[in-house]
Formats: structure tokens, C-alpha cells, sequence
């Protein structure tokens, strides 16, 4: 009885200490409860049956308990309206722990039911049933002590739940103590870290920490220590084959009972691909704003270059519409068209085409052909599909730059493309003559720079050269030749 009374952390701990509880019973069963006081002070359920069974004494933390009060001399065995096994299953009332004891003559220990009361609430509980015996050795009945364990179930179920939780989390969690080391690892931190449970338990936290990074945990630890969270920390840890992966690591206390800090939690979240996203939106924007404010520039320009050759405000109107409608025709180039069915690109056209689309808003003289400012040489090859976007982005850049810095931006300035193949490469070389005088810039990478170097380097599989040349700029572009059709 002295562990149960541990168990709930009952104040009848010293009367069960001293067998003041069995004493005060024995003298219940023999001078008709001169002692019950004792009893009824008691906070856990306690009942008396004679050797039969019938329940003489129950005192008011047993009525709680049962949901109802028995009738002394009459109801046998146990007070409760009906009573299970854990499993669910049925515990007759003359097969229960009481029984048990008084046909036996023995204590009965280490079984746990289930009591249902009148309203049907269910009441989990551990029994102590002990034989009692009068001076000559005669039973005489017998005396239980009720242990209400239903908070420690309910304490199970929840730790039951917070383990599957963990358990089928896609997110890394695990625990360590104050000193650093490995307490609980779960299956999603096996996935992003590559060591499993048995490798880790038991190792330092600093085995995931690359050499640049440990100076992190002493700080981590110290907040902790203090009773701080660490939420939302961005940082690096490495995998078992050595790689390393960019995580959200969220990091709390963990308590024991007496609510000492005892150890950390920790969350740890992949966020390569968050950030890859971040980068390529923050790059899209950046992209937006580039090219809204070049079509500002260039629509200045057109109205400047149109105004040298317009005699009359008409003439300049007509010309600034129609370089205007060239220019929305080439940019339309650079957005991709879906198809509602399947979202696969639509568009095609042959380099000649695009360049010429591109150079149009340009153009005194619409037609490309004698008197044209940018003249386009050599290879003509189809161009299909995303390679096609970028190709038209990459062309519009260096037609901005030269009609803002370059040849276009004079009235004599002329371009000429000569397009070539060398192996699998596509080469196509943009010359530049009759502009104003440029200063090398090769120093310096402006967006529009970055931007061109990106894409003809990572999406089209080439490289991109550009020299300033006193007459003016030339700029070398290779590119493999199946990535435009492909």
C-alpha cells in the first residue's frame, strides 16, 4: 500500500507507513468504528467487506469514486456499478482483485480495472485488496485501498500521441541535454541528417555542426539554460555523407516534473528550396524592374530618334506610334505563351526573325533591308520553345543598351550580327560602329550584365565575351545549338 500511495501522492503516506490504516481497520472490524475517522479523512477510496464479501465500511473518497453509494450488509465485492479489465472486456463482480483476495486469503497486487459509473464515466483504477484477520487467526474480511490512476492514463494517452506525432513528422526533431548530447532522434531528422537513432543516441549535437559553426551550440545551450526560446534560426548543418543543408532550426526547453530545465528540443526544417524560391523571386523582380525602367529609356530614345528625321508633329507621331507597336511586338517575344491543354510553350521563330523583331523600334527603315541599321549575316537556325524567351531577352538587352549608351543612340550608328557555327556551337558576334566614344566597362557588371551572363551560361550552355573596342562594342555569344530547338 506504501507504493500506492506514492503513485497518487496521497497524505495517508505516514498512516500507511506505520500500519496505522490497518490498525485503525481492525479496530473498525471489531469495535464497530469507534477508529472510522481515520478513514473517512482518508483522500483515497477506502472500503472494509466481511469474510463474505458484503461491504461494511466505504468512506466517502470510495462513493466519489464509484459515482454511488452501496448498501452496507448487502452489495458484495466491490461498490462500483460495473466494473472491466483494461481491455474492455467484462470483470464479473465475484472474479474482481476483493474476490480474489478473500477466497484466496492473500493480498492481490499489480492488476489494474476499470470502474463505470451510473451516468457512464469511466474510472481506470488499481486495487490493494488485503485480508484482514482477528486475534485467533480467523478471516474476517477484508480491507481495499481504490488508486484513482486516471490521470496517469490520461498522462499516457497524451505522451501516445505526442510520440506518433513526433514520429510520422516530416520535420527533423529531436532532444538533447544540458550538456549537448543526444536524447531522442525521430524519423524525420533520420531523413534530413542520414544518421539513424541508434548512431546518434548518445553522441554530442556537435557531430551535425560544421567546423565554421560551432560556436553556435555554447550560445544556443546558454539561452536555453535560461529558460529562452530560440525560434526561426537560419543555419547550416552537415549530413552523415559530409554534405551540407541549409535548415530552420526552432530550439526550447525541456522540463521535468519539478519544472527544471532539463535538456532542449529541437525542430530542424529543410529550407534549401525555400531560399532557392526567395532568390529566384527576388531575381524575377529584380529582372521586372530592369526591364520596366529600360522601356522607359527606350521609349525616350524613340521619340529623340524619331524627332531627327519628322518635319512635322504628325510625321514624328506616325513614327514614335510605329516604333512603339515594333517594340511592344518584340517584347511580347520575351513572354512565354502556354497552351491551356498541356502549359507546353508555343512559340517558335528562326533567329533572323527574332533579331529582326527585336531591332525593329530601331529602324528608319523598317523593311531590314539597304539603309538598315542593324544588319543580320550568315547562319539563319529555327528557334523554338524557352530557348527562344531567352534568346529575345538577351538580344533586347543589348539593343536597349546600345540605343541608351551606344550605336543606336546616334543618328549614323549602325549594328551588324553575324551569326555562325562552329561544332555544336552557335556563334553569333554583335558589332557596334558609329556610336559615342565608350569608356571599358568590363569592371563593372550591371544587372543587365548579371542577367545576360546567367542565362546564356546556365540556360542556353555557352559563354558571353564583351570587348570595347574604340568604334564600339562587340560582343561574342556561343551557345549550344540544340538547346534552341530543344
Amino acid at each position: 500500500m506504501d507504493g500506492a500511495a506514492d503513485r497518487v501522492g496521497i497524505d495517508a503516506k505516514p498512516f500507511l507507513r506505520e500500519g496505522a490504516l490497518r490498525v485503525a481497520v481492525k479496530a473498525l472490524v471489531r469495535r464497530g468504528g469507534d477508529d472510522r475517522r481515520i478513514l473517512d479523512a482518508l483522500p483515497a477510496a477506502v472500503y472494509v467487506t466481511d469474510a463474505a464479501g458484503r461491504i461494511t465500511y466505504y468512506n466517502e473518497a470510495a462513493a466519489a469514486l464509484w459515482g454511488h453509494r452501496p448498501k452496507l450488509g448487502h452489495d458484495q465485492w466491490c461498490g462500483s456499478w460495473k466494473l472491466y479489465w483494461p481491455d474492455g472486456s467484462p470483470l464479473p463482480h465475484d472474479q474482481c482483485p476483493m474476490a480474489m483476495s478473500l477466497r484466496e486469503r492473500r493480498p492481490v497486487r499489480g492488476l489494474e480495472a476499470v470502474a463505470e459509473r451510473p451516468d457512464g464515466s469511466l474510472v481506470p483504477f488499481i486495487p490493494y485488496p488485503t485480508p484482514l484477520y482477528n486475534a485467533s487467526g480467523a478471516l474476517v474480511g477484508a480491507v481495499n485501498l481504490l488508486v484513482d490512476i486516471s490521470d496517469r492514463r490520461d498522462g499516457e494517452r497524451a505522451a501516445q500521441q505526442l510520440s506518433a506525432i513526433v514520429e510520422s513528422a516530416e520535420d527533423a526533431i529531436l532532444a538533447k541535454d544540458l550538456n549537448g548530447v543526444i536524447i531522442n532522434w525521430n524519423p524525420g531528422a533520420e531523413r534530413l541528417f542520414g544518421y539513424t537513432a541508434d548512431e546518434v543516441i548518445g553522441k554530442p549535437i556537435t557531430i551535425l555542426i560544421p567546423d565554421d559553426r560551432l560556436d553556435e551550440e555554447p550560445a544556443i545551450l546558454a539561452r536555453i539554460r535560461r529558460g529562452e526560446r530560440v525560434e526561426h534560426f537560419d543555419t547550416i548543418r552537415r549530413r552523415k555523407d559530409g554534405s551540407l543543408v541549409e535548415i530552420g532550426l526552432s530550439v526550447s526547453p525541456i522540463r521535468n516534473a519539478a519544472g527544471q530545465i532539463v535538456g532542449a528540443s529541437k525542430v530542424a526544417r529543410d529550407i534549401t528550396e525555400r531560399r532557392r524560391a526567395h532568390e529566384q523571386q527576388q531575381m524575377l523582380l529584380r529582372e521586372m524592374d530592369h526591364r520596366i525602367k529600360n522601356l522607359f529609356s527606350i521609349a525616350n530614345s524613340i521619340v529623340a530618334l524619331s524627332a531627327r528625321s519628322a518635319d512635322t508633329a504628325p510625321e514624328l507621331a506616325t513614327a514614335v506610334q510605329a516604333r512603339l507597336s515594333a517594340l511592344a511586338r518584340a517584347h511580347a517575344l520575351t513572354i512565354p505563351v502556354f497552351s491551356e491543354s498541356d502549359g507546353a510553350a508555343e512559340q517558335s521563330t528562326t533567329l533572323y526573325a527574332l533579331i529582326r523583331a527585336i531591332a525593329a523600334p530601331y529602324e528608319d527603315n523598317h523593311s531590314g533591308g539597304e539603309g538598315a541599321r542593324i544588319v543580320v549575316t550568315g547562319l539563319d537556325v529555327p528557334i523554338i520553345g524557352r530557348a527562344m524567351t531567352n534568346f529575345a531577352l538577351l538580344l533586347h538587352e543589348f539593343a536597349t543598351n546600345a540605343a541608351k549608351y551606344g550605336a543606336l543612340s546616334t543618328p549614323t550608328g549602325r549594328i551588324d550580327v553575324d551569326c555562325s557555327a562552329q561544332g555544336d556551337q552557335l556563334i553569333v558576334t554583335w558589332t557596334e560602329r558609329g556610336g559615342p566614344p565608350i569608356r571599358d566597362q568590363s569592371n563593372s557588371e550591371g544587372f543587365g550584365s548579371l542577367l545576360a551572363r546567367v542565362t546564356v551560361g546556365g540556360q542556353l550552355g555557352g559563354e558571353l565575351s564583351r570587348d570595347w573596342r574604340p568604334e564600339g562594342l562587340a560582343i561574342r555569344m556561343s551557345v549550344i545549338r540544340d538547346r534552341l530547338t530543344g
